[in-house]
């Protein structure tokens, strides 16, 4: 034993000797366009070795004889590899190295309705992106702050009931579809408010695909996608830390960490090894309502509590990847009633009501690559989702809660949905591929409130052909059939995508699309009537239909190293019949009531233009939509009554200090709107406007010690609460009355702190 001993330490001390003899040196320096570049990781890949470059951008490394992967990397520029080998006992000396900052140009790799990931420039879709960075940079909590300065979009607020709706292209709700790494969110009602519950710090990119994408995506895809892309870890890391903190008053009302103002908590773990990964992610926020117009203990805007929960296992190789993650949302917005004397107990009394959210979400992806030409991927999902109503009367005096005894003042209603889609890739040829699937879904439905245990299904086949005339022409014809468990579907929805390069630099895209979409579950069956609401589910209600057109010229005006100037002009055209919106009910004029309208129409020009000079980033757009609503076959209206937007995005970065100043601003027309007004002379249509205003944030950010990242800024510059609206009021739960729409509590101030540590 004692001669094995002497053995292996004879053989260390060789081996230990022979990896000495073997080392070389690796030298070089980097620099970016305005000089040297401090603190820039410099590593052998698969290897421990590593350290930062110094002020002057210098760095000397020792590495084993062979070859060796070189990589550099620092925030805010694209990572540099580079294949070297090291002699023993010899110094390589790679010379200057140049970083290149990270932007987001035409080059911008997309997923959403692709055969495979793809440039923006190659796409026969309309998609715009908008990256982790520029996420990052609006000092964002949410996705509404994300999106409310992006073209043609528009948010409007219920401040009863707690949701956000979106609008693109002129038209909202259940026509806008959002997608999580390509599968839909589900949402109860016709408002897209699954965009307010999805954590903002676990998104890697948000893709919007402008038009109809009915054949790949169903129904609901009628105005476009947003398909929100998650982080799946970084490249060459082992593990990853990230925390943030952010806090932000709600207009001059705050308070540290609790109370008034909005505080945003995370805390996110990702571990990969060798294919494997493992991710867990946590999310407070906190927002303490605010005042507003309201007074004593009631706020115009509700005080929301927000506890968000990912967690994910995935495990990739050459020809698989999949993984499985579950997201979970618990929410609670609190509806603070004004006190009152009890007549019982002669005590200060209030009723308070809360509106609790709990969304479990339960997503598995796979894809198997059987070679380069064929692959097999799978999404499925199960949400369970339930919005719960309850009603406390508090003695303020005793400090007691007691559930309220009122009818209608306890509620929970639950809806559930089955996903499941299984898509083909087939590349037959260089000019030729092909995209098939099947998928189904399945809505159940069941509360208080809704009649009876409602159940609708849908199963779908869907294929698309990629076909490539030439260099210059790209055609994507595909059709769509659908089975539905409750309406007759067409028997088939259409669709075709084109692509001309018309000369280097310019491109067009022309697009038709068929749509259909059946009713929800809750605009069929849901019934909710309280001192606050009164709405009434409608049975007799029709499937909507589409036709949509749209085509879009984009054009690179100039493209060089350090200038890229690119502009893209587009018009769209959409015809809906029986579009499902809310109106007065006819049997009974104090009650909304989902509703059929006749004819309703959508058509516009946008104009995008976008800069890169250096270090400036800027984009200026504009907008100019029509929108036509008729009730009936009966009614005489304009053809289209018009709204107009401009957005400009600003940013530039100042490389010798890791920071960067960011502004963006949108003007948002006014937008005239048809209602149904109830009058002694019976149910008349009226014209209404919301008046225009002007919205704007002012954000700065300083990168400091590698991994930490200091964001500060102003968000509503023009401080923004309410707008004019001249809609009569109803009475309904979707009432705009009282010459007010609210959008925002104004002009507030923020302070966040990012920490992001990992091991290569």
């Amino acid at each position: 034993m004692r001669f094995l001993y002497l053995f292996l330490l004879i053989y260390s001390i060789a081996i230990t000797a022979h990896s000495q003899e073997r080392l070389g040196k690796v030298e070089g320096k980097v620099i970016d366009n305005n000089g040297a570049v401090a603190g820039a990781s410099v590593l052998l890949k698969n290897t421990r070795l590593g350290q930062l470059t110094q002020s002057n951008g210098s760095f000397s490394l020792n590495a084993p004889a062979g070859k060796q992967t070189l990589v550099i990397q620092f925030i805010g520029y694209q990572v540099f590899e580079k294949e070297i080998e090291v002699k023993s006992d010899a110094t390589l000396t790679i010379g200057t190295i140049t970083l290149s900052e990270k932007s987001n140009d035409l080059q911008d790799v997309v997923v959403t309705g692709q055969f495979g990931p793809q440039s923006v420039r190659n796409s026969v879709y309309q998609v715009r992106t908008i990256t982790n960075e520029q996420i990052k940079l609006r000092g964002a909590t949410n996705i509404q702050t994300v999106l409310s300065t992006e073209l043609g979009m528009r948010f409007s607020n219920d401040l009863t009931l707690g949701t956000t709706d979106v609008q693109l292209m002129g038209m909202s709700g259940q026509n806008v579809k959002v997608l999580l790494d390509g599968v839909p969110l589900v949402d109860r009602g016709s408002t897209r408010e699954s965009i307010g519950q999805i954590d903002v710090n676990i998104i890697d990119r948000i893709e919007i695909v402008e038009g109809p994408m009915s054949v790949t995506y169903g129904s609901d895809a009628l105005a476009g996608v947003i398909n929100i892309i998650t982080k799946k870890g970084e490249d060459n890391t082992n593990w990853t830390l990230t925390a943030r903190v952010q806090e932000e008053t709600a207009g001059d009302e705050y308070e540290t960490f609790q109370g008034e103002g909005t505080h945003n908590e995370f805390l996110g773990l990702a571990w990969q090894k060798r294919g494997l990964q493992l991710t867990g992610n946590f999310t407070r926020n906190f927002f303490g309502g605010w005042q507003g117009l309201s007074t004593g203990r009631a706020k115009e805007w509700m005080p929301k509590e927000q506890y968000l929960t990912t967690a994910g296992i995935s495990y990739r190789t050459s020809k698989f990847n999949g993984w499985y993650r579950f997201n979970g949302t618990n929410e609670t917005l609190k509806s603070l009633g004004n006190t009152y004397t009890n007549t019982q107990t002669n005590n200060l009394a209030a009723t308070d009501q809360y509106y609790i959210t709990n969304r479990l979400f339960h997503q598995v992806q796979g894809e198997y690559q059987f070679n380069q030409k064929n692959s097999l991927t799978l999404a499925a999902s199960y949400t369970d989702y339930s919005r719960k109503t309850q009603t406390t009367d508090i003695d303020l005096v005793r400090n007691r809660r007691t559930l309220s005894l009122i009818d209608g003042s306890q509620d929970k209603a639950i809806f559930q949905t089955t996903f499941v889609r299984v898509t083909g890739q087939h590349k037959f040829s260089p000019k030729v591929s092909l995209q098939h699937g099947l998928d189904a879904n399945i809505n159940s439905s069941a509360g208080a409130r809704i009649q009876g245990t409602p159940t609708i299904s849908e199963f779908a086949y869907f294929a698309s052909s990629e076909l490539k005339l030439n260099s210059n022409i790209n055609i994507r014809p595909g059709l769509r059939f659908i089975k539905n468990s409750v309406y007759d579907a067409p028997p088939v929805i259409p669709s075709i995508n084109t692509k001309f390069t018309l000369a280097k630099g310019l491109d067009l895209r022309m697009a038709y699309a068929r749509g259909f979409r059946s009713p929800a579950l809750r605009e069929l069956y849901f019934t909710f009537f309280d001192s606050n609401h009164s709405i009434r589910g409608n049975t007799n209600l029709k499937a909507e239909n589409s036709n949509s057109f749209n085509a879009f010229f984009s054009y690179q005006i100039i493209e060089k190293p350090k200038v890229r100037l690119n502009s893209t002009l587009g018009g769209f055209y959409n015809v809906f019949n029986n579009l499902i919106s809310i109106g007065v009910d006819p049997n009974d004029t104090k009650v909304s009531t989902y509703i059929n309208v006749d004819m309703y129409k959508t058509t516009g020009t946008t104009w995008n233009n976008t800069l890169y000079w250096e270090n400036l980033q800027a984009s200026l757009g504009y907008s100019y939509i029509g929108r036509y609503n008729r009730l009936s076959e009966s009614e005489s209206l304009p053809e289209f009554i018009w709204s107009s937007e401009v957005n400009t995005n600003i940013r530039y970065t100042f490389p010798k200090i890791a920071a960067s100043i960011s502004f963006f601003y949108k003007y948002t027309g006014k937008q005239p709107s048809y209602q149904s007004v109830n009058t002694e002379s019976g149910i008349l249509t009226r014209l209404a406007e919301t008046s225009s205003f002007h919205t704007s944030d002012l954000t700065f950010n300083k990168v400091f010690y590698k991994n930490f990242s200091l964001m500060a800024g102003v968000k509503n510059l023009f401080n923004v609460t309410r707008v004019n609206n001249t809609a009569t009021d109803t009475g309904g739960t979707h009432s705009s009355g009282g010459g007010a729409v609210p959008m925002s509590y104004g002009r507030s101030y923020f302070l966040g702190l990012t920490a992001q540590l990992s091991k290569h």
